[in-house]
């Protein structure tokens, strides 16, 4: 015989509340690692992609730069979903199928490159002649210039931007589940539908981004004040006083 007491009954809720906790934190727990593996591996790319083309423009290398400034302004002015949709949806048209994995980390890099080439540039066109002129006098080769005295200082400048970049990138995979990806946005529509409990997904998913995005806005400050310190980026070291 089963006796049901109110005892009983509030340990019954208390366990399923406590079950239920636990799924919902392994989901968004999921989607997180989902979210910083994506952006970990995408940001590499658009680091090294954004860099050759700040290069580029900065340099103005002869067709290349005519063709980077078209595709900055193009990736810059339409989303990122209408740049996934273009690459899920409409490249099997002409043949060309990617995965889902692939079309989010290549529209990734096509969005967040423009934008750090321009962070690039900025720093690069903080730096003054007069460096380049310093380094070639002393024997320095044009690359060990670029290397060794303008690219410290151009990213302690553009410093910021980038750490905003970044962030701005991370904030940006929240599109992915429209091809079909578990990120996180994904994970708490899902348990809005299995558990009709809105307010408690919208207020753990923002929980969840402020987790991912507060450390990294926290390390990049530090980083830049530790930069500061040491005097990269600075008036004086840009303008070769």
């Amino acid at each position: 015989m089963k006796f049901h007491t109110p005892f009983v009954s509030c340990f019954e809720e208390v366990s399923f509340g406590l079950v239920h906790c636990s799924t919902v934190f392994a989901l968004l727990s999921e989607g997180i690692l989902f979210n910083l593996t994506y952006c970990c591996y995408g940001d590499y790319w658009v680091l090294s992609f954004g860099l050759v083309v700040s290069v580029i423009r900065h340099y103005r290398v002869p067709i290349l730069s005519q063709l980077s400034t078209a595709y900055i302004e193009l990736s810059r002015n339409t989303p990122l979903l209408i740049q996934l949709f273009f690459l899920y949806f409409g490249l099997p048209r002409i043949g060309l199928v990617l995965s889902s994995e692939t079309c989010a980390v290549v529209g990734l890099i096509f969005l967040g490159g423009s934008y750090m080439a321009e962070s690039f540039r900025s720093g690069l066109e903080a730096v003054s002649q007069t460096q380049h002129e310093v380094g070639l006098s002393i024997g320095l080769t044009p690359f060990q210039v670029f290397r060794y005295v303008v690219l410290p200082q151009a990213v302690a400048v553009a410093l910021p931007s980038f750490s905003a970049n970044v962030i701005f990138l991370i904030k940006e995979t929240s599109v992915f589940s429209a091809v079909a990806l578990a990120d996180l946005m994904y994970v708490a529509k899902d348990l809005m539908g299995l558990y009709y409990e809105t307010d408690v997904a919208l207020g753990m998913l923002v929980v969840a981004y402020l987790l991912m995005l507060l450390p990294i806005s926290l390390v990049f400050s530090w980083i830049e004040r530790r930069l500061r310190y040491a005097g990269f980026g600075l008036s004086g070291s840009s303008s070769g006083e």
